[in-house]
Formats: C-alpha cells, sequence, structure tokens
C-alpha cells in the first residue's frame, strides 16, 4: 500500500495570534468544508481542543454516509497541532497544521497530510480519484479560510502538491 503526503501552504494578512484561534474552533471545520461533503459534528459542543480530544463527525462520499473520528494528537497553540484518523475511510490519515508568524501581521498557514488509502492494490488504483477529490477540498478550503479571515485580501494564492 503506497503513503501519499498532500501538502498546501497558504499566506494570510493576518496575525498569527488571530489566525490559530480560528482552527482551534472545530465547529469552524464546517465553514470551510464543501456544502457537497455534507460535514456534520456529532461531538457535542463546546469541545475543548488539547492533546487526547476526539471529534466525531460525518461527511458524505459520493451520496454515502461515512462516520469519521479523529484525535488531537498533539495541541500546540499558535504554533500548530495535529489531528490522526482513529476511524473513518482511510487506512492512515495524519494531517499536520501549521502557523508560522511573517511579520506582525502575516501568517503562513501550512497543512501536512500523511495518508494510506484501504483496500491494499485496489485502494491504490483508485488513488487517482482520492487525489483529485482531495484537491478539490483543500483548495475550496483555503480560498473559504482567505475569505472568512481575510475577506478584503486578494483570492488566495495556494500551493498544492500530493506525492
Amino acid at each position: 500500500m503506497a503513503t501519499h503526503v498532500l501538502r498546501t501552504s497558504l499566506v494570510l494578512p493576518r496575525p498569527r495570534e488571530e489566525v490559530f484561534p480560528f482552527f482551534g474552533e472545530a465547529s469552524n471545520l464546517g465553514r470551510v468544508t464543501p456544502p457537497e461533503l455534507g460535514f456534520r459534528i456529532r461531538t457535542p459542543s463546546p469541545i475543548e481542543m488539547r492533546p487526547g480530544t476526539l471529534i466525531d463527525y460525518t461527511i458524505r462520499l459520493y451520496g454515502l454516509p461515512i462516520r469519521w473520528r479523529t484525535l488531537i494528537s498533539e495541541w500546540d497553540p499558535p504554533h500548530g497541532f495535529v489531528d490522526e484518523q482513529v476511524v473513518g475511510p482511510y487506512a492512515l490519515w495524519h494531517h499536520r497544521h501549521r502557523f508560522t508568524a511573517l511579520g506582525p501581521a502575516e501568517t503562513l498557514i501550512e497543512d501536512e497530510v500523511t495518508y494510506r488509502l484501504p483496500l491494499g492494490f485496489v485502494g491504490d488504483m483508485a488513488h487517482f480519484l482520492v487525489r483529485r477529490q482531495l484537491t478539490r477540498i483543500f483548495m475550496f478550503r483555503q480560498e473559504a479560510v482567505r475569505r472568512l479571515l481575510a475577506p478584503d485580501a486578494a483570492p488566495a494564492q495556494v500551493q498544492l502538491s500530493i506525492e
């Protein structure tokens, strides 16, 4: 089974101390997820973000409801955090979020997702579909973050790669 890495980066004209709290609020994940995925958090609010926090939610992939549970395995405000899939559609999902202050009013937001598809060889053959879907989801996410946190800024200049 192949392991893949998705990387994105976005520079936002906002201080890190204003950017990180948006990502630290679990309910905002639905605001940056494409609506057709039908994202819904199932864990009761408020959700205290810290190492060991479990978050349950559902999404819809190709019309099928999928339950997903993530674990916050690292929590280091305002520098970053890691969420890992405990239950969900992937054989492996490890998502590192990094926030770097580039100046007093500018933040570099980086995502690095290490993932592996289920079903061995069959899953690997379907990677081209998953790659397309993840590219679309993360491009949507980056533009939504820009629109919500820096609405007066130019459209997001997103860097995205999948290995």
